[in-house]
């Protein structure tokens, strides 16, 4: 009975190794290895730390002579990189990451940020991944533990810049701005500020981009620093674009005018108002009533640009009212402003300029049914791309198709 249990027990275990042996060769390589610790958790003694750390931590001296030890370890991994032998660099990197702890979160974060920077620009993803790991560990424990180490943060933060983890980075960002506003440090406040709105910006966050570029324009409001109020009204302008926000935009536009213009500097005005009409003309679909704002800037942005001999500017501003008068059928309008348009371009020297616009004039002409001068305006525009060499097939064709129609 005996003998027979025993055989019953041993085909038992035998037949759980087989099904262990048999799962094991069915999972893939990268199945088992998630199971294994990483690179820089490896907890094998290592022969530049002597044991019984916890009875006796290393004295100064033998701190010195480990950073002494890991700066040759970094040296002699950069050295294996240039050889090409990209895996055992980041072997003894990994190594190097796994002692720098002994010396401290500042001396490990330091070391995980530059060896991350190496493995971005080498593309080593899972090389980032290990070391973005072991980043989000060392924050969880700052976190616990209330750190006020604004070195150590800002450390931390440029760390996740480097593996371009930039809303993690934010995060380390966001814990420096609370510290340094809690002592009412100003300049550092601005610094972080800024660092916040461009992390959000490089990942395309803009509505929290924007939220902060106006923390740093109410800032700048308060210490009268016209310079960088103009910039992060630049910023905002900019953010209000891409999200497509008009009437915000048309609100930061008039600040940067309103701040020009009381600098006497023109020179920027006429841009703006072009800038500001085209946010009207977007909201009029919504609201019709805007489109004599619309019509207004672009009039203000070819009078200032015209004064100030900005006449490439101006034939822009006009260029757009005459698309606008256009879509409101408006032709009359549109042919006049066309016939300013001829003057400044021609002022301009600019010919391929010159040649659209009597284009321009001819499909009016047409539209009014007006041959006679849309013929005139297409033969001024065939002599125009004649000495261009460009378009003089498409003159002659207008010119021949009028020709025939009128013979």
């Amino acid at each position: 009975m005996l003998l027979r249990l025993s055989f019953i027990v041993t085909t038992i275990i035998f037949w759980h190794l087989c099904s262990y042996a048999t799962l094991a060769e069915s999972k893939q390589p990268e199945q088992l290895d998630k199971f294994l610790p990483g690179p820089l958790e490896i907890t094998t003694p290592d022969p530049l730390i002597r044991g019984s750390l916890e009875k006796q931590p290393l004295t100064l001296e033998e701190q010195q002579k480990l950073e002494t030890a890991l700066d040759g370890l970094n040296q002699e991994a950069a050295t294996a990189l240039q050889g090409g032998d990209k895996v055992t660099a980041f072997d003894i990197w990994n190594r190097e990451l796994r002692l720098r702890r002994f010396l401290g979160s500042l001396a490990e974060v330091e070391a995980l940020s530059r060896v991350g920077a190496i493995a971005w620009q080498e593309n080593e993803r899972q090389q980032i991944k290990y070391i973005t790991e072991r980043l989000q560990v060392i924050e969880k424990q700052m976190l616990t533990q209330k750190s006020t180490d604004l070195e150590l943060w800002r450390s931390l933060g440029e760390a996740y810049q480097n593996i371009r983890v930039p809303k993690l980075a934010v995060g380390a960002y966001q814990q420096i701005l609370t510290l340094v506003r809690s002592q009412n440090n100003t300049t550092a406040e601005l610094e972080t500020l800024n660092t916040i709105g461009e992390l959000h910006l490089s990942w395309f966050n803009y509505p929290q981009a924007a939220t902060t570029y106006q923390e740093l324009l109410n800032l700048a409001n308060r210490q009268g620093d016209r310079l960088n109020e103009v910039r992060y009204l630049q910023q905002l302008v900019y953010i209000y674009k891409q999200t497509k926000q008009p009437q915000q935009a048309i609100t930061a536009l008039n600040q940067l005018a309103e701040i020009y213009t009381s600098e006497n500097n023109l020179t920027q005005i006429p841009a703006l108002k072009i800038a500001i009409a085209e946010n009207y003309q977007s909201l009029t679909p919504e609201n019709p009533n805007l489109l004599q704002e619309a019509f207004n800037k672009y009039q203000e942005a070819y009078v200032t640009a015209w004064q100030l001999q900005q006449y490439v500017t101006a034939s822009e501003a006009l260029q757009k009212l005459i698309t606008l008068y256009r879509s409101q059928n408006q032709i009359d309008d549109a042919l006049q402003t066309s016939q300013i348009l001829v003057e400044t371009e021609t002022l301009a020297t600019n010919f391929y300029g010159l040649m659209q616009a009597y284009d321009q004039i001819g499909q009016l002409h047409l539209e009014k049914k007006e041959d006679a001068k849309a013929l005139a305006a297409f033969q001024k525009g065939l002599e125009l791309a004649q000495q261009l060499k460009y378009q003089e097939t498409y003159f002659t064709q207008k010119i021949d198709t009028l020709l025939k129609s009128n013979s």
